[in-house]
């Protein structure tokens, strides 16, 4: 049977296009058929008489492009609160015995409750994309796809930082591509995650490099010029720095995404536009736990100077304690404006981060990231229709500086309701919630950890290191140790 009415109509509203145009309708309408985008348009009268699965009343409400978040990590959510107070070198010992457990599948009860947790408040926030690098994230997939989501996923792949064989790890590489690549109606799909470029050795970076032309249509993701480490261990590699040993091994191109960009040269934006490289830039994670305050900041108005996409990604978010995607835009402007000067960006600049350059980084652009006809639908409509947001001027200001999660009152995602009227549509709320707290039970009873109302306390120093990987961090340390002695004999 033909199908007589559209899945969802939102009209009388203010919409923010983020076209190549930045169209605003100050009333406008938003027509979805089949997923589809059918209708971006000033509003006409008989709007509110179209008949439609769900039709909305667009007064004192703002439409606009699901946000996206570029590059995060998922697995440990539930342990949200439990960094915050700690310092750099406890807080990366604490972790990398995590990602230990993790690898050993010893915390998948903590792991399934975080992608929940996770899936539940990007719902409620307007995230309706994500790009998640973890450990074991088949529960990821599963779970975002069940609940409605977007998402990218795919395992890390180290070996100067697990213990695991590098056999074993693109053993599990193949199988999570072959199992989740373009499930879920194509909302799901997997990536190629080497780690970062100071834990990857050249022969990783090669073997990443062909396993990647295995599968041509896979996005690679990984971490690069995070840190000083990143160019030291490329040279110990044989290169002179890091997208040089990119370039040398094949994979410095339009498939790849690279978070941070931290310590990039005016050649390394050089070489990162002419060969189409994507950037992630999350600027709280830095702003929380910045390891050296005299590194310059992320040049990301450069970068998009020179022509490169760039998206915005909350990263650990565990680690900074917030869910909040448009706080991302607020911190990339103040933490550039602090560093640099004023006037590092535009409102709207910020909102085609939030939105648009984060599709392009992913290569989807073609699908999301803009509310133009023939697009998939992911949407979200905010209430504005409160003191906050009084007076409506500056619509791109509201969305950068003043918006929140608080705000969202309805997502759309590839046409299905996934949140009407604040209320989740395709998740049990209070069972995540009960779930969640069951598995941070648990973790604190079988582990050294001490979670409370007040606080916590990490493990002890000798407790840690009994569970973070050995032959992986030693041969990296060695490495950087190696290195640092050859460039200082040289001098």
């Amino acid at each position: 049977m033909t199908k007589t009415r559209p899945d969802v109509v939102v009209h009388d509203a203010l919409v923010l296009t983020v076209d190549d145009r930045n169209r605003l309708f100050k009333r406008g309408t938003v027509i979805v058929e089949d997923g589809e985008i059918t209708a971006v348009r000033s509003a006409q009268d008989g709007d509110a008489d179209i008949e439609a699965e769900h039709t909305i009343d667009g007064a004192g409400k703002l439409v606009l492009p699901g946000l996206i978040n570029a590059h995060t990590h998922l697995e440990v959510t539930p342990l949200i609160g439990a960094f915050s107070d700690l310092d750099f070198a406890e807080m990366m010992g604490s972790m990398t015995a995590l990602c230990n457990q993790l690898a050993g599948g010893e915390l998948d009860y903590l792991a399934s409750a975080g992608y929940e947790l996770a899936a539940l408040n990007f719902l409620t926030g307007g995230v309706t994309t994500t790009n998640s690098m973890d450990v074991r994230p088949s529960l990821g997939a599963e779970t975002f796809g069940e609940a409605g989501l977007r998402g990218f996923f795919g395992p890390a792949i180290s070996d100067l930082f697990w213990d695991i064989p590098v056999e074993e790890q693109f053993s599990r590489a193949r199988s999570f591509i072959e199992t989740y690549h373009d499930t879920y109606d194509g909302r799901i799909r997997a990536t190629i995650c080497p780690h970062d470029d100071w834990s990857c050795t050249r022969e990783l970076w090669g073997r990443t490099a062909e396993f990647a032309d295995e599968y041509p249509g896979l996005l690679v993701h990984t971490h690069l010029l995070e840190l000083e480490a990143s160019n030291k261990i490329a040279r110990s590699n044989g290169s002179d720095d890091s997208l040089g040993l990119l370039a040398e091994v094949g994979l410095l191109n339009d498939r790849l995404l690279g978070a941070h960009f931290r310590i990039a040269d005016e050649d390394d934006i050089r070489r990162t536009a002419e060969s189409g490289v994507s950037v992630a830039h999350c600027p709280s994670i830095f702003s929380y736990w910045n390891p050296d305050g005299e590194t310059q900041w992320t040049p990301v108005p450069e970068l998009r100077d020179a022509g490169v996409d760039v998206g915005l990604g909350i990263d650990d978010h565990y680690w900074h304690d917030s869910y909040n995607m448009f706080g991302e835009a607020r911190q990339a402007r103040l933490a550039a404006n602090l560093k640099r000067s004023a006037g590092q960006f535009s409102s709207m600049e910020l909102v085609r981060m939030l939105t648009i350059e984060g599709a392009r980084a992913l290569g989807i652009d073609d699908e999301v990231g803009s509310l133009e006809v023939g697009k998939r639908a992911d949407m979200l409509v905010l209430d504005v229709d409160k003191p906050k947001f009084v007076p409506l001027t500056n619509i791109p200001a509201h969305v950068a500086n003043n918006a929140t999660p608080a705000d969202v009152e309805t997502v759309v995602i590839d046409g299905n309701v996934v949140v009407r009227d604040g209320e989740i549509q395709t998740m049990d709320a209070d069972a995540v919630t009960k779930r969640v707290e069951h598995a941070v039970e648990r973790f604190e009873d079988e582990s050294a950890w001490k979670l409370g109302v007040g606080g916590g306390d990490p493990p002890s120093s000798k407790e840690i290191l009994r569970r973070v990987p050995k032959r992986g961090p030693s041969q990296l340390l060695g490495r950087l140790a190696v290195q640092s002695l050859k460039e200082r004999l040289r001098v």
